[in-house]
């Protein structure tokens, strides 16, 4: 994919952030409140496979463990068109921080409040991510913010856990269920995988 391409992609997908937010919370209650770039789309300009994504959603930080797809989640991404596009989406809470060991430094591209920041996507278009993105945080803060994360998906994995024993031989699908526990599984496992790299440095 082209480097003006994968931009494009951020700014249309901001004008649809825009687009349902600013729809009746009646019809679509599940409400992307932020939009951040994240990853290679924030380095020089050049060919990308996909642009990876920061979405930050008006739920409790219980209800978006890392790696986890919030309940709604499938139908926003159907209806923005990020399913059919080269889009990464990572789902964030609001409520807590948007960065993490994978979320390095990410750059707010559109907010609920004041709408899509211009300086961010000219600065990408530019191929100078590095002067929007946010402050690197230190290993002690790194640290406290995955074993934050990392309670978070503790709790989550036993929660699904109980969810899929109690599914597993009632009718109707499994996959769903099993799908969730998945996700939430490899959140944990990727978690304790970094926490372990910092304990090396």
């Amino acid at each position: 994919m082209k480097w003006t391409r994968a931009v494009h992609h951020l700014r249309d997908l901001a004008a649809k952030c825009a687009e349902l937010d600013g729809r009746p919370s009646s019809i679509y209650r599940f409400r992307v409140v932020r939009l951040w770039a994240v990853g290679d789309v924030l380095g020089p300009a050049r060919d990308l496979e996909h642009v990876t994504v920061a979405l930050a959603v008006d739920l409790p930080v219980d209800e978006v463990p890392w790696r986890g797809e919030p309940l709604g989640a499938e139908h926003w991404l159907h209806a923005t068109r990020v399913a059919k596009n080269p889009i990464v989406p990572l789902w964030r809470s609001v409520h807590g921080p948007v960065w993490n060991h994978h979320v390095e430094r990410p750059a707010l591209v559109w907010d609920s409040t004041s709408g899509v920041v211009e300086d961010t996507l000219t600065a990408l278009a530019e191929g100078r991510g590095d002067r929007v993105r946010l402050s690197a945080p230190s290993t002690d803060e790194l640290r406290a913010r995955l074993d934050d994360e990392l309670a978070v998906s503790l709790r989550a994995l036993r929660g699904r856990t109980r969810v899929y024993e109690e599914q597993r031989w009632r009718p109707g699908k499994l996959q769903p269920v099993a799908d969730d526990l998945w996700r939430v599984t490899d959140g944990y496992l990727d978690l304790l995988d970094a926490l372990a790299r910092l304990r090396t440095r």
